[in-house]
C-alpha cells in the first residue's frame, strides 16, 4: 500500500524530547490527483474533536502500553520507558469522513515498525487490534504498521497532544481516514484473523 512520492529527512533536537536527534518524514498520502479528497473541506487552525464517550485522565505513574497476540516478545512499557524510545516528526494531511480535512499536521513519536521490530510478530499475523482508554477499538492490516508515516503520536504541530485529540498517545495513520487514528491507545493485539472494533468493518470507508 505504499504510496511514498516524497521523503525528506532532517535531524534537530527539540525541547519536548529532551535534546534527543530525530528524523522528520513528509510523504505525499494522496490517493488521487488532488490533495484533498472529494467531498471534503478545510478546517485551516481549526482541529475539530470528535470523541465516543469522556475524555480519559492521564496519570503517568500508572499509565503503560502492551503489546499482544501473535508475537515472540511480548511487550509492556510504562510512560517513562515509552519516552526513551526512538521518535520521528511525520508531516501529513489528515482527513476525516465527517468531511473536513487539515493539512500540514505535524506529529512526533515513535514510529509503529519501531514497535514491532521490538516485539517480533509471527508469520501468521495479518491483523491487529488497537485498545484505547474510554473504550474505543478499531482493527486493520498489519501491513499498516510497517508504513514509514505511521507513528504512535505524542505531540502534535510542536506541542504535546490535547486531551481531547488523545494525549498522551494517539496512533496516526495518515493514509487512511482519522477514525483509525485511534485517540487514548493503550495497547494492540496481533491477530491471525480480523477482528472488528468499534466502529465494526463496513459502517465507514477505512481510505480514499
Amino acid at each position: 500500500m505504499a504510496l511514498l512520492a516524497t521523503t525528506r529527512v532532517v535531524f534537530t533536537s527539540p525541547r519536548a524530547i529532551k535534546q534527543k536527534s530525530f528524523k522528520r518524514i513528509e510523504l505525499d498520502t494522496a490517493r488521487s490527483k488532488k490533495r484533498v479528497p472529494p467531498g471534503q473541506y478545510l478546517v485551516g487552525d481549526r482541529f475539530p474533536i470528535l470523541t465516543y464517550g469522556s475524555t480519559p485522565k492521564f496519570n503517568p505513574n500508572i499509565w503503560d502500553f502492551k503489546v499482544s497476540g501473535l508475537v515472540d516478545y511480548p511487550l509492556l512499557f510504562t510512560w517513562e520507558k515509552w519516552n526513551e524510545l526512538p521518535q520521528v516528526e511525520v508531516k501529513a494531511d489528515m482527513h476525516c469522513v465527517t468531511s473536513w480535512s487539515k493539512l500540514d499536521n505535524v506529529w512526533m513519536g515513535v514510529q509503529t515498525k519501531t514497535v514491532l521490530k521490538m516485539a517480533k510478530p509471527k508469520a501468521e499475523a495479518g491483523f491487529f487490534f488497537v485498545f484505547c482508554d474510554g473504550g474505543y477499538t478499531t482493527n486493520m492490516p498489519v501491513e499498516e504498521l510497517y508504513e514509514e508515516d505511521v507513528l504512535f503520536a505524542t505531540h502534535h504541530n510542536g506541542k504535546p497532544l490535547e486531551p481531547g485529540h488523545g494525549h498522551p498517545l494517539r496512533l496516526v495513520i495518515p493514509r487512511l481516514y482519522a477514525w483509525k487514528s485511534a485517540k487514548w491507545v493503550r495497547g494492540i493485539e496481533l491477530l491471525a484473523e480480523d477482528k472488528p472494533g468499534f466502529l465494526g468493518t463496513e459502517r465507514l470507508p477505512h481510505l480514499w
